[in-house]
């Protein structure tokens, strides 16, 4: 499945760059208006990556919720480490879980039925999750309250801006940030996206999730990720808001592969930089599309899940999940968006999940926010 001929994307990268800089000579310009928002020159040349083969069935509605409950927006999923179950931060049955007495976080069975569930009261916005290597489950609440969830339920208040560790069993263990306040590092987060074990018992969290949406820099333009120690305690912050390589607007999904490198979903520049355990740039890969969330296997296969792209964030792009080889960068497998009576994300065409998990089986699972909700099932079946 994996290809070690594929061509050097870093040598690319850098030809690219050198034509875009070209470009930029001739054209002054040029890369300031892609669709309508700025970002990295080199993008423009990229051929969207829309038409590979399709090895999955997609299986929409997959699971059954809690007894008496809908499933809401989800974009926080991983897998267990049993290998099959599936953890899922669900909420509440909406797109918040103000006012709402209903456990967001729940463990799903390897065929999708509930076997425990647990965190009402805590969380007010699951975005993203992360299993560690004793089986904890930490999860990210990524807001505060607005106004109008505050004035309609004012227990609301004191969530958010958080990275939360429970037990397998539901106990929380440990709390990084200040619940319910914005702010900086090592005290604080603002709008965190995801957060990400390391082998070592590292946890890195990347910011801020407002940040994809500003097109010029301004004094509360933040995106980074920070380093804490696997007791909580803080060991530094790297990256910044920008369009440069190290730099990002809003990292939105984290990964690691078995090299220990760092995958961030550069989710407002629509790619992928690379970067190892102490903050420094490896690459920066476009072919992956604009990404909500990723997953790399044990395998070293690399899952992007696009559920953002239209005409405006990404021209020629379309929503999707593509899969292919995190050594080589590589894109090898390409599964186009389902339909939907309204898009997913910004606009654009049919809907794909935010959150991507994959079982030892390859199973592959979306989970949808927006007007599409629940879990999608992509099932591995031959290519003829």
């Amino acid at each position: 499945m994996l290809n070690n001929n594929s061509l050097n994307h870093t040598g690319q990268r850098l030809l690219r760059k050198a034509v875009a800089c070209a470009l930029l000579v001739a054209l002054p310009g040029i890369a300031l208006a892609q669709g309508g928002a700025r970002g990295p020159a080199e993008h423009a040349n990229v051929p969207p990556v829309n038409n590979l083969p399709n090895p999955y069935e997609t299986v929409r509605n997959w699971s059954t919720p809690p007894e008496g409950r809908t499933w809401g927006s989800i974009s926080a999923i991983n897998i267990d480490i049993d290998g099959t179950s599936l953890w899922v931060g669900d909420r509440c049955g909406s797109n918040s879980c103000a006012g709402s007495d209903v456990d967001p976080i729940v463990k799903l069975d390897a065929e999708g039925r509930p076997v425990m569930s647990f965190g009402a009261g805590l969380i007010l916005w699951p975005h993203g999750m992360d299993v560690d290597r004793q089986g904890n489950v930490w999860v990210v609440d990524a807001r505060s309250a607005t106004a109008a969830e505050l004035a309609a339920n004012p227990n609301s208040a004191g969530k958010g801006h958080t990275v939360l560790k429970f037990s397998p069993q539901g106990e929380l263990l440990l709390t990084l940030g200040t619940p319910g306040e914005a702010g900086d590092p090592p005290t604080h987060f603002t709008e965190p996206n995801d957060v990400l074990v390391a082998p070592d018992g590292s946890i890195y969290v990347a910011e801020t999730h407002g940040a994809q949406f500003q097109d010029e820099p301004g004094p509360n333009s933040k995106s980074r990720i920070s380093k804490f120690a696997p007791d909580g305690t803080f060991i530094k912050s790297f990256g910044e808001w920008g369009f440069e390589d190290g730099q990002l607007r809003s990292p939105h999904s984290l990964a690691m592969d078995s090299q220990g490198r760092l995958f961030v979903a550069d989710r407002g520049n629509r790619r992928i930089q690379i970067f190892d355990q102490d903050g420094g740039h490896l690459d920066t890969w476009y072919q992956f599309s604009r990404i909500s969330g990723l997953y790399i296997d044990a395998n070293d296969m690399l899952y992007a899940i696009d559920s953002e792209s239209d005409e405006n964030y990404n021209p020629g792009w379309r929503k999707g999940l593509r899969v292919g080889n995190a050594r080589t960068g590589e894109v090898l497998y390409y599964v186009p968006e389902h339909n939907s009576a309204r898009p997913t994300g910004m606009g654009g065409i049919g809907a794909m999940g935010e959150g991507v998990a994959v079982d030892r089986n390859g199973n592959v699972f979306g989970g949808e926010v927006g007007p599409v909700q629940g879990l999608t099932k992509f099932i591995p079946r031959l290519i003829d």
